[in-house]
């Protein structure tokens, strides 16, 4: 049977409610702590009574809110009431003239909602404070400057098959016999001390680390010891100079570690390999000793880790020298952990204990260093793992990344074992991008969306500027979207100044530090973005409301107390004519006037819309008042 479909008022889309300081009188209350909760509608609406709905031990409650004040373009509902369970999750009912409505974070309704689609506040969170002003840069260590070349990859060291290491002039294209992860440009951490000053001139204060422990690869992920900084890199204690270099900037750094498995050359699996009996034989899963094991993706260089082992545990995290507890410690004193393919951690047919395992892993990473930032990598729907217990946030691909590439350049979707991509002849409707984006932060409280480490691309997926054929108006209107998006934002490094994929290295090509190959423009662009994220305390905690839905045209504002951002994203080569664009339902008043950030122009609502030029191919960013 076809699912009928109804059209909500028009006034409907004036209501809003998030969990800001506009909205939210406390982020982050304490237990049993009262909290003013705040409700946004437009002059005019036919709201007989708006009630608040919560779930108390399971029983529903409904309690009346006020009608508490009316600005020049808003009436404003309210209720001040105890937090009285550590996930308080709640919603509104309107009682209005055209019927009952359900308002919750995904929307209004005329159908009653589930309820992991409500607000949520988390009593007593601590959130990792210094979070709130960083932009972090992440490096692919190898591909960043050699430093020192006495430590590069040598084909004496070690043999894989026929193949040996070897590492390659800075830039030059691999010969196309070489194995991919044999190819090596002697990037260091010596290096990465080495450009701090760019860095900072920059204006990111948080570098992200692509593992840097010792493995026999380029990117690391094959570790072969968690507990010394592989000496190519320039050793345990070159990572030591790193943290006093980046303490003298202000700046800090997190690591990226890979407990779902470890590499073959790993003493933990060459010892099972040799003795089924022997202690670590239970970290694996053996299906015929010694060649037949569980291994990632059914790569046999990387046997999955076991977590069913008491001893795993305690040696990956639970006891006081493992490994997740040794690396925040001083002398390295990193800031956090990047986990590698989290969404796959603990879960192995039919063991499927990786909400566990999290819990645990966060456990220990905060009794260590109770700021540490804990994220995951999850390409899919992570909301399960983002409810304050697991992951302080999660490499934000489902919920920012793609579904803003498939509004770009259109939908892509690959998979392990698939021949070939699912691909749209057309880029995604607007309307689909906005649900995707307002379906993702509903599904986690607002303390945590404003944790998510927002990338737009990676060392595991095509460079922005080649997804986008080089186009530039493209590439910027993804960055304004990524630096005014909630959560924390991360450049790839080189995005800045225009690199794009490498024949045979694809995005992990060598950084080019010859400044006459570098566009100018660009940095200068990226350097204001970061700048004002860094400044405002609208990005960092504002609200967010999509106000437009156009064929080609997305609109949304952050919201603070005295000011906010209107972000305008239009992907269409054909221009958008000068005209209006209607904003009487985003509480702007009549008179605001509003100035773009990178143009210096100006422009001003009037009768609830905002009067613009002709709007080209790209993102324009406008401000008022204080941001």
């Amino acid at each position: 049977m076809p699912v009928l479909d109804y059209k909500i008022p028009d006034w409907l889309n004036s209501v809003h409610h998030d969990g800001s300081q506009q909205y939210v009188s406390t982020a982050v209350p304490h237990l049993h702590e009262p909290v003013t909760l705040r409700l946004r509608v437009g002059h005019g609406a036919p709201l007989r009574q708006v009630y608040l709905r919560t779930f108390p031990d399971g029983e529903q409650a409904l309690a009346r809110m006020t009608r508490s004040q009316a600005t020049r373009a808003s009436d404003w509902w309210e209720i001040t009431l105890p937090v009285n369970q550590p996930y308080f999750h709640y919603r509104f009912v309107l009682e209005a003239e055209d019927g009952v409505w359900f308002y919750t974070a995904v929307g209004p309704t005329a159908h009653i909602p589930l309820d992991h689609t409500d607000f949520c506040l988390l009593a007593d969170y601590a959130a990792p404070g210094w979070l709130d002003t960083a932009v972090f840069y992440q490096i692919f260590p190898d591909r960043f400057y050699n430093a020192d070349p006495t430590t590069d990859p040598k084909p004496e060291e070690y043999e894989f098959g026929s193949y040996r290491p070897r590492t390659y002039p800075w830039g030059a294209p691999p010969p196309p016999d070489q194995l991919f992860p044999f190819v090596f440009y002697g990037g260091d951490l010596p290096g990465i001390t080495a450009k701090l000053g760019y860095l900072h001139d920059l204006g990111v204060n948080a570098l992200y680390l692509n593992p840097v422990f010792t493995a026999h690869s380029n990117h690391k992920y094959d570790v072969a010891d968690y507990d010394h900084v592989d000496p190519h890199f320039g050793g345990d204690e070159a990572l030591v100079a790193l943290r006093q270099a980046l303490d003298a900037y202000h700046m800090r750094y997190i690591l990226d570690v890979v407990p779902n498995h470890c590499g073959y050359w790993h003493p933990w699996f060459q010892a099972a390999r040799a003795d089924i009996n022997a202690p670590e034989a239970e970290f694996f899963t053996f299906t015929h000793h010694p060649d037949g094991y569980a291994s990632w993706l059914g790569v046999w260089l990387l046997p999955k880790l076991n977590y069913r082992s008491k001893e795993l545990r305690r040696r990956m995290y639970g006891g006081e020298t493992a490994v997740f507890r040794r690396w925040l410690q001083p002398p390295f004193s990193a800031d956090g952990w990047r986990v590698d393919v989290a969404n796959m951690l603990g879960r192995q047919g039919e063991t499927q204990i990786g909400w566990e395992i999290t819990q645990d892993i966060r456990r220990a990473v905060k009794e260590t260093r109770p700021d540490a930032y804990l994220i995951g990598e999850n390409f899919f729907d992570a909301s399960a793992s983002l409810q304050g217990d697991q992951w302080d946030g999660v490499m934000n691909y489902a919920g920012l990344a793609s579904p803003l590439l498939a509004w770009l350049r259109g939908y892509q979707q690959g998979a392990h074992g698939l021949d070939g991509q699912i691909k749209a002849p057309l880029p995604w409707p607007t309307a689909a991008l906005a649900a995707t984006w307002q379906q993702a932060l509903a599904s986690i409280p607002w303390q945590i969306a404003l944790q998510q480490f927002n990338v737009i691309n990676s060392h595991d997926t095509p460079r922005l500027r080649t997804e986008l054929q080089g186009n530039d108006a493209l590439h910027r209107l993804a960055a304004i979207v990524q630096f005014t998006y909630p959560g924390i934002p991360c450049l790839y490094y080189g995005d800045e100044i225009g690199l794009m994929d490498v024949p045979g290295l694809a995005s992990r090509g060598c950084m080019v530090w010859d400044e006459a190959s570098w566009d100018g423009d660009l940095l200068d662009f990226y350097r204001e973005l970061i700048r004002l994220r860094r400044e405002s305390v609208v990005l960092q905690k504002g609200g967010f409301q999509i106000l437009a839905v156009e064929a080609d045209l997305l609109a949304y504002q952050r919201e603070g107390a005295n000011g906010r951002f209107l972000i305008i994203a239009q992907r269409s080569q054909t221009p958008r004519p000068a005209g209006p664009m209607p904003l009487v339902h985003s509480g702007i008043a009549n008179g605001t006037q509003l100035r773009e950030v990178f143009t210096g122009k100006t422009a001003e609502v009037v009768d609830g819309r905002l009067i613009l030029d002709t709007l080209p191919q790209g993102a324009t960013l406008w401000q008022s008042g204080q941001i």
